[in-house]
């Protein structure tokens, strides 16, 4: 009877529940070179595509996050039997395998894969984890270009959409793009962290069960707790500022808000991950208004010179003009209220409809602006006070308008700020202005009968940042498990 030689260099290994450690070096896909022709090398990765070709021999690009590497598998004697080919060409697309093969530089430069300049010659091949059910779709086809509006519907690939990207999303994630992607957003956060923590900041961490609405009564979620009921925090808004009362001069949180609004638009969320901080102010908000600027400037040059490979292989995906903001001595666009309103009237629309900017004017302005100063990011200040929250300081010349401001990224805004209230009498007169019962907030009020310096803030939606700077167009992409009105799973 016919030995396969080969038996031993193939097939599927025994379930790992770490039975032995041979600590055998495993190398990444992305450090392989042509300098490293000749050499044995082990890997872990996954099976992206394979193909065979006859029965002596079959192609596999290997996959590792954001790398590939075209690997080769030829039948020669005592090495590579016919039955290795044959199992090899039978593997699963997304298998994960452990690979040993010898590093050689390519004839020519491998398109299809990241790494093209060396292909690996394979000598053994084995499986460490399969798959169990079908592929919903392929890896290969979820990081197809996007169609631009005018392509036509019947492009030869297949075309994965969101919805059905979303309800198998571990298979969507492990795109070169999402890997990009959330490496990108794992930046933001760093950055975030990083310019605040040098500016003398303390993270802070509050509670996300309330007794009581943060802002408004329509849009919190109600969740039984023991007896009564408590609410989702719909930002940390209170605890920044009471942390502020408390002394801590200038804090930052990173955490989830939650929003009942029932609103399926591509730019909202029922949860999302809120970069908020607050600081006391010494003489003017514009302190915290001019640190905010800084602190985006930084997040921006950053995102540009450290991470331009990740941005890079988003832009395969999502086509977008660069991203552009100010960085010359004449620093950030900054417009009051009232010259954004001048600028969309000198636009044609009618001014009596701009007593808010609603999110289509959002968009106009963004376009004005790109035209006019060639910048995407800018700085919208002297907010109407009826367009702001209680809690907001009044102007000290004009009570109609507030020391407030919103930061924009292509025409959407991504952070809403302002000095805030520090004077409990004004304050509980604030909230009856707007309807509010100060004795159903008490324990807020209460921490500032006690004295608390003058203080502002504001608060990012990281998934908003994030869509924005890549223009993904839904902020869906920019989160790792979207929650909206229609989606709690997975």
């Amino acid at each position: 009877m016919y030995q396969d030689y080969a038996k031993d260099f193939y097939g599927t290994l025994p379930l790992n529940q770490s039975q032995s450690r041979p600590r055998r070096e495993r190398v990444q896909i992305a450090s392989l070179n042509p300098n490293m022709d000749g050499q044995t090398v082990l890997l872990r990765a996954r099976v992206q595509t394979s193909r065979a070709q006859g029965s002596k021999m079959v192609f596999l690009n290997l996959r590792q996050r954001t790398d590939s590497v075209q690997a080769l598998l030829s039948v020669a004697p005592e090495k590579v039997s016919k039955q290795m080919a044959k199992w090899a060409a039978g593997l699963q697309i997304e298998s994960i395998v452990l690979a040993e093969g010898v590093v050689k530089k390519a004839p020519e430069f491998i398109k299809s894969a990241t790494v093209g300049d060396v292909e690996l010659h394979l000598t053994k091949l084995h499986l460490i984890s399969g798959l169990e059910t079908i592929l919903p779709f392929t890896v290969d086809d979820a990081n197809r270009p996007e169609p631009a509006e005018t392509e036509a519907e019947d492009v030869q690939f297949k075309r994965v959409l969101l919805d059905t990207r979303l309800n198998n999303r571990v298979v969507d994630l492990r795109t070169q793009t999402n890997q990009a992607v959330f490496r990108l957003q794992h930046a933001i956060g760093h950055l975030f962290r990083e310019f605040l923590d040098g500016k003398g900041f303390t993270e802070i961490h509050s509670p996300k069960l309330q007794g009581a609405a943060t802002e408004s009564g329509a849009s919190v979620f109600q969740v039984s707790y023991f007896k009564g009921k408590a609410f989702l925090a719909q930002s940390p808004q209170l605890a920044k500022q009471m942390a502020i009362a408390a002394d801590f001069e200038r804090v930052y949180e990173i955490g989830p808000v939650f929003r009942a609004e029932d609103s399926n638009t591509h730019r909202h969320m029922t949860e999302f991950i809120g970069l908020d901080l607050e600081m006391a102010i010494e003489e003017h908000y514009h302190e915290v208004m001019e640190l905010l600027d800084g602190l985006f400037l930084h997040m921006f040059r950053s995102l540009k010179e450290k991470y331009s490979k990740e941005i890079e292989t988003v832009r395969k995906q999502f086509p977008a003009d660069e991203f552009k903001w100010r960085d010359g001595p004449e620093g950030t666009l900054k417009l009051s209220f009232r010259e954004a309103v001048d600028l969309l009237v000198e636009d044609g629309v009618p001014r009596e409809e701009l007593d808010d900017i609603d999110t289509t004017n959002e968009k106009r302005l963004g376009r004005i602006v790109r035209a006019k100063y060639d910048t995407d990011y800018f700085i919208i200040d002297k907010f109407p006070m009826a367009l702001r929250p209680f809690y907001t300081m009044p102007d000290p010349e004009d009570p109609t308008l507030s020391n407030s401001y919103d930061f924009f990224m292509r025409g959407e805004e991504i952070l809403s700020g302002a000095q805030r209230i520090h004077d409990a009498k004004l304050l509980a007169e604030q909230m009856r202005g707007k309807g509010i019962d100060p004795a159903s907030m008490s324990s807020y009020l209460d921490a500032f009968k006690l004295g608390c310096p003058p203080h502002g803030g504001g608060g990012i939606g990281l998934e908003r940042v994030l869509m924005l700077f890549l223009k993904l167009n839904n902020i869906r992409r920019a989160s790792l498990f979207p929650r909206d009105p229609k989606r709690l799973e997975p």
